[in-house]
């Protein structure tokens, strides 16, 4: 089954709460909760996003999936298991060393929150292997990390077909989730890539009708 996950950082400021209302109402599986800080990337989304993350916890029973886009991994952490997310992912390349990873890993789910590690194009799939067991979805960065709006680099398929055949010949229960320059154009080549949960934003909130553009996203690959 193929989920959306509706990044929620291209929402026209002041329009916030109808918006989210719609995006519920269109039956998107997520909201994306993208918590940037200015140091990892260039774009500072932090307060912002805790804002709103904070208001969609009082308004709607659908789960916070939130990427943090940090350089003090543990910092944003703490300061976002207060809205009770389901999942929080977190970059690998943030991380000074595999303890770290690990550390980071058995925090979160001592918390309850599923765990999610997330890797820039640069990044090979490989180094997240050895986690896969221990986590709950591997998100592919399919745009570099930063802004919305993006192109979907092309050659990510492949990182997310390798880390597909991968996961299957480990019998490995994980969602594969992808961000970037996801589409009406893009979608198919990555569902049949591998990813069951697609992040997209502009797509989905400049459309006229979300719930189109959603139900599209969603159809499974014949």
């Amino acid at each position: 089954m193929v989920e959306v996950s509706t990044s929620i950082l291209s929402i026209k400021p002041g329009e916030e709460a109808e918006t989210f209302l719609k995006l519920e109402n269109a039956k998107t599986d997520y909201f994306h909760i993208d918590v940037m800080d200015g140091r990892f990337v260039e774009k500072d989304t932090y307060e912002k996003m805790l804002e709103n993350a904070s208001h969609l916890k009082r308004i709607s029973n659908l789960p916070l999936d939130v990427h943090l886009m940090v350089e003090d991994v543990k910092d944003a952490i703490d300061d976002f298991l207060a809205i009770e997310p389901n999942i929080i992912t977190f970059h690998l390349e943030a991380c000074k060393s595999k303890d770290e990873v690990y550390e980071l890993i058995k925090y979160i789910k001592h918390n309850n929150c599923k765990v999610g590690i997330s890797v820039k194009p640069k990044t090979k799939i490989e180094e997240i292997y050895e986690f896969l067991p221990y986590i709950h979805v591997a998100l592919v960065m399919t745009v570099e990390p930063g802004k919305g709006g993006q192109t979907l680099l092309s050659d990510m398929l492949e990182k997310i077909r390798t880390l597909k055949k991968y996961i299957d010949k480990n019998n490995i229960e994980i969602d594969i989730e992808a961000d970037g320059g996801i589409n009406l154009r893009t979608h198919e080549q990555v569902k049949k890539a591998g990813a069951n949960i697609l992040v997209s934003g502009t797509a989905i909130v400049q459309a006229k009708d979300f719930k189109d553009i959603i139900d599209e996203l969603k159809e499974e690959i014949i």
